[in-house]
């Protein structure tokens, strides 16, 4: 996901996103622990969306205040 993706998208938009990414990652971890991960780089890829999402949702409420 790209920065200008996340931008675009409203704040609730980015909060839903967010969550499922969070999911996503829990399943991903879970799946690393039984040894049923085929794609291990996946885990890397949703910690770095997350981080993205709350990069710019930190930038906004600093620039709001």
């Amino acid at each position: 996901m790209k920065p200008s993706e996340i931008k675009d998208m409203r704040p609730d938009e980015r909060q839903e996103k967010l969550g499922d990414l969070m999911r996503q990652l829990f399943n991903l971890r879970s799946q690393a622990v039984t040894e049923n991960l085929e794609n291990r780089h996946a885990i890397r890829n949703v910690r770095r969306d997350i981080a993205r999402i709350k990069t710019i949702i930190r930038h906004d409420q600093v620039k709001g205040q």
